[in-house]
């Protein structure tokens, strides 16, 4: 029988205060999303934020010719809708599932009252937004200056740190979209992998075999996310680095 989510299963929710874990909890709404669901397409208002559990979202910037990249990744460990008590309403990326599961889903303006009425709550959000720009800014620096070899590993092992198993459904296509790269650089980056007994890749599934080489393999871009978000959140991812 598989675990009905519960919401401390995101580690956000997990840390706030009683008093405020007891307001909100009631207003959690548990919802099942698959693989390639958007949640809110760029310039759109967000009414909702999410509580991952064990889905994976990523934020996507969206070009005008339909090419896209993916600026972050948001799991167990965070919160998609930032925007609302950043001030702004509404985003400049597209949010679609990459990892199918469920989130809590609370309305925006309950998040604003916790938000405005607990210095604590804030403080945590404010952190984890803190933890999130710095994985937007490591991100543009990999993808600029690091093979497509380099962004894979990066990619699957901060995928790994937000689910529950080593293994990703995932086709190749999907993971150029979120590069930013064509499908072809992804499948012989993938194929690299697989034959050094990395990972293994069949039909849409990647399994990691190897998780201390494939950390071996990935630039440093990896580990500076992985440090500030251990740094600022709480509780720490459950996978370790490996320097």
């Amino acid at each position: 029988m598989s675990k009905v989510a519960s919401p401390e299963d995101n580690l956000l929710i997990a840390a706030l205060p009683q008093e405020a874990r007891q307001r909100l909890v009631p207003n959690l709404e548990l919802v099942n999303f698959p693989l390639g669901k958007v949640l809110y397409e760029s310039g759109d208002t967000v009414k909702h934020v999410y509580f991952p559990t064990d889905c994976i979202v990523s934020l996507l910037y969206m070009m005008s010719n339909g090419a896209s990249a993916e600026i972050s990744v948001v799991g167990k460990e965070g919160i998609v809708g930032v925007a609302v008590f950043m001030g702004g309403e509404s985003t400049t990326s597209r949010a679609i599932v990459q990892s199918a599961g469920t989130a809590f889903r609370l309305p925006r303006q309950q998040l604003k009252d916790e938000f405005n009425r607990h210095s604590e709550f804030l403080n945590l959000m404010l952190r984890y937004t803190q933890s999130l720009i710095t994985q937007m800014a490591q991100t543009a620096v990999c993808n600029r200056h690091h093979s497509i070899d380099q962004q894979l590993c990066r990619w699957l092992l901060l995928s790994l740190d937000r689910l529950p198993s080593d293994e990703l459904i995932m086709t190749q296509e999907l993971i150029a979209n979120m590069l930013g790269v064509r499908r072809e650089g992804v499948t012989e980056a993938a194929g690299k992998l697989d034959r050094l007994g990395v990972i293994q890749y069949k039909r849409g599934h990647i399994r990691v075999l190897d998780r201390v080489k494939l950390e071996r393999l990935s630039c440093e871009c990896y580990a500076v996310v992985k440090e500030e978000c251990d740094r600022l959140l709480p509780t720490p991812l459950d996978s370790v680095y490996v320097g």
